[in-house]
């Protein structure tokens, strides 16, 4: 009876068993909602903000502010970087710490201060993004989003009265935008003179702290004090416009300001060959000292002259005695197209006796190449009287800036009048609708001045100046340049373009001394034109 009883049960568990999973599969089906929709399918542009927050929590700032570009580059140097970088900032910091700690500690009684264990962990930091600055000072600013969230391990021991207390900083979160500016931009390594380092908003720093392997930042109230007095403490000292200052090279050094003025007088030329179809020339002469990007002295043109008389001088500011040499070139002008070059030669300055004037007679070259066989030919002479006169010790200026120094007007200028000086430098973003080749074209009161053509150039660069001898300031003149492209194929299918083209009062000029601005070009879309103008004086 037993065994038949435990059968039944077997069979009856079995049984109902099977029976509730028909009936259970059976209701679930019966009561699944018939409602269901599929879910939309949306590009998320059609998002709203909070939907995308939701969605995406960390976006890039490269994807929310077209300001900022992406440098996925960078991120990946630091990744393959962060053990050596690691490595070398935990050194540095030990070395900048210790004399610090040292000239600290005697003040309040403590015995010594030590590193027991200093690293910044295997996280490197991250950049969202990064902003650049363009501006027409010689400067570079640029805006990186900066991202640690580190694992670092930070343990410093502190001996005091006989006892030892050990202090670890762990799980460091740092999110800033600091700006970082390179200025002045110089033209030797490494190209920029001092690092200015600014926060534009409150830096958000989060850290553990570990007293005696306690949680300090558990006890309440702390953690929120301890942030505050951090993040008011970096705003106090490098908020914007406050900065940190991280001098790369000697000012003096890197400046490198006048020491002497080299006068310079264009006495005569002789036995210039012929350049013009009728057999004569129209030589002119233009100085400058090499290492500087300040504009060309010129001689004034004597026209059909093989035996050119000027008599003119000129005085150029020394920076280098040891380096710099004077660059003379002799041109022919032209009424119409580039000027032809004669000939050139050059001084070295650490060849000059200082205050004691020197006359050369000096051969025109093609260039300074001594292997160069047509340097062998004949192209004339050019007879210079030279003078290097260095500056007594106090006589040497301490805040002169060249790139804003105007100079005075040639002798010879109208005593009401001077001269007004125009520098085409640059343009940027131009481009043809056919081809883009560009050149300027400067007039003024009737006059038409070009520029040389670039050859295949969105972003040419001529560095070219006219001068214009006036008899009253041009108080009331305006200047036009317009930006041509010519086509470089002989053909009559389009070979001239305009790119754009500005009108500039010269009242500013007159009242200013010196602009140099860039300009949006009109009837151009992004191009611009940076236009250097100088109203040089007798006075």
């Amino acid at each position: 009876m037993g065994v038949l009883s435990s059968i039944l049960g077997v069979f009856g568990f079995g049984f109902g068993t099977s029976i509730g999973l028909v009936i259970g599969y059976f209701m679930f089906i019966y009561y699944l909602p018939t409602d269901v929709k599929d879910p939309k399918i949306r590009p998320l542009v059609e998002e709203d903000s909070k939907t995308l927050q939701r969605l995406l929590p960390e976006i890039p700032l490269w994807v929310k502010n077209p300001d900022f570009d992406r440098v996925d580059w960078l991120n990946k140097f630091i990744e393959n970087m962060w053990p050596y970088l690691d490595t070398a900032i935990c050194t540095t910091a030990k070395n900048i710490a210790k004399p610090i700690i040292a000239e600290q500690i005697p003040k309040y009684k403590i015995q010594s201060v030590e590193f027991e264990a200093l690293t910044l962990g295997t996280l490197p930091p991250t950049f969202q993004g990064m902003k650049v600055y363009v501006t027409d000072e010689k400067e570079l600013i640029m805006e990186p989003s900066f991202k640690w969230a580190g694992n670092p391990n930070i343990i410093v021991a502190v001996k005091a009265f006989g006892l030892k207390a050990t202090v670890q900083v762990v799980d460091l979160q740092v999110f800033s935008v600091p700006r970082i500016t390179l200025k002045p931009l110089l033209n030797v390594f490494p190209c920029f003179a001092n690092i200015y380092v600014s926060l534009m908003e409150k830096p958000h720093v989060d850290f553990g702290l570990k007293l005696l392997g306690a949680d300090v930042m558990a006890i309440p109230g702390l953690y929120r004090f301890v942030q505050e007095q951090i993040k008011d403490q970096v705003a106090n000292m490098y908020l914007w416009p406050k900065a940190l200052e991280v001098q790369i090279m000697d000012p003096t050094q890197a400046m490198k300001k006048p020491v002497g003025i080299l006068d310079v007088k264009v006495l005569r030329a002789m036995k210039l060959k012929k350049k013009d179809f009728l057999g004569k020339s129209d030589p002119y002469v233009k100085l400058k000292l090499t290492e500087e990007k300040l504009s060309t002295k010129k001689t004034t043109v004597k026209h059909s002259n093989l035996n050119p008389e000027w008599n003119e001088e000129f005085s150029l500011v020394v920076k280098d005695p040891n380096t710099q040499a004077l660059e003379i070139n002799v041109y022919d002008w032209e009424q119409v197209g580039s000027h032809d070059k004669m000939g050139m030669n050059v001084v070295p300055l650490k060849d000059l006796t200082p205050e004691e004037p020197k006359v050369l007679t000096l051969d025109l070259l093609k260039n300074m190449d001594p292997n160069d066989p047509q340097n062998e030919k004949s192209r004339g002479q050019l007879v210079v009287e030279v003078l290097y006169k260095p500056f007594k010790v106090d006589e040497i200026p301490n805040d002169i800036d060249d790139s804003n120094m105007v100079q005075k007007a040639p002798e010879g200028t109208p005593a009401g009048g001077g001269l007004l000086v125009v520098i085409l430098h640059e343009a940027e973003d131009i481009e043809g609708k056919y081809h883009t080749n560009p050149h300027a074209r400067l007039l003024f009161r009737g006059e038409e001045r070009k520029t040389k053509r670039v050859k295949k150039s969105r972003d040419p660069r001529w560095e070219d100046e006219f001068q214009f001898m006036l008899d009253e300031p041009p108080t009331n003149d305006k200047i036009h340049v317009e930006v041509f492209s010519t086509s470089s194929r002989i053909g009559l299918l389009h070979p001239k373009e305009s790119l754009g083209y500005v009108t500039i009062n010269l009242a500013d000029v007159v009242s200013n001394r010196r602009i140099n601005e860039k300009y949006h070009l009109i009837d151009s879309k992004n191009g611009r034109i940076q236009i250097e103008m100088q109203w040089r004086t007798s006075s």
